[in-house]
């Protein structure tokens, strides 16, 4: 019987290229988009989970991936965006793993994986809510892997750099407002200048490192991110 992961926010970059490796793996996977449901709240975060063990008659492997990106100073940061921030990328996953928890645990060898960020470790000027939001999601990280060791579920998450997708190409107009910078220079001076390899990474490595995480290879990881940063970290 193949395993069954649920993988949110996989129309397009890291979550469709993680879904596509999963299958290509030979698991079954229930690929969310925004027209699956409202992760912001409760109702779609449970209508998601149930959905896809409806589908499969087991869930084996969550992966909370679905996010957005604003750009801002924190005097004229929007209250709406931090709210739709925080409710997506911290507060759905908690859900996701809430209401996943049984069939995680009679799976037997139930994985939690969080795409995180390598903001979840380290901040960058403009960004209040995606920062504060992706390190309360390795604390979550940390708590789920605890709860979950008695019972066969283990947590963990990836700290990827900046990836090519289209998150990362919508901020560059923005960032270059808030630094005053043309949009030529944004790349360079300022998304690639905190890493030491200074290009992208793509998804298709995010995907790779999610597999193996999944993977038996990856059964003794849990409670912590494995960090792709480019040597962001490193300074």
């Amino acid at each position: 019987m193949n395993r069954v992961a649920l993988v949110t926010g996989a129309g397009r970059g890291i979550g469709r290229a993680i879904a596509d490796r999963l299958a290509g793996d030979g698991w079954d996977v229930h690929a969310v988009d925004v027209e699956d449901g409202d992760l912001t709240t409760r109702e779609g975060n449970r209508a998601v989970v149930d959905a896809a063990v409806t589908r499969f008659g087991r869930l084996d492997a969550v992966v909370a991936n679905a996010g957005f990106q604003h750009v801002a100073p924190v005097p004229e940061f929007p209250e709406e965006q931090w709210d739709r921030l925080v409710a997506l990328l911290l507060t759905s996953p908690f859900l996701l793993a809430k209401y996943a928890w049984d069939a995680l645990r009679a799976s037997g060898d139930g994985r939690f994986l969080a795409v995180a960020s390598v903001h979840g470790l380290v901040a960058s000027p403009y960004k209040a809510g995606y920062v504060a939001a992706k390190h309360g999601l390795l604390g979550l990280v940390k708590v789920l892997a605890l709860e979950g060791a008695d019972v066969g579920i283990s947590a963990s998450a990836i700290c990827p750099a900046y990836v090519r997708t289209a998150l990362v190409e919508a901020q560059i107009a923005d960032q270059a407002k808030a630094h005053g910078l043309p949009e030529a220079r944004v790349l360079e001076d300022v998304l690639l200048a905190p890493q030491a390899v200074k290009r992208l990474l793509e998804p298709e490595e995010v995907a790779e490192t999610a597999a193996w995480l999944l993977g038996p290879a990856g059964r003794s990881v849990t409670g912590a991110p494995l960090v792709m940063d480019l040597g962001w970290t490193s300074r």
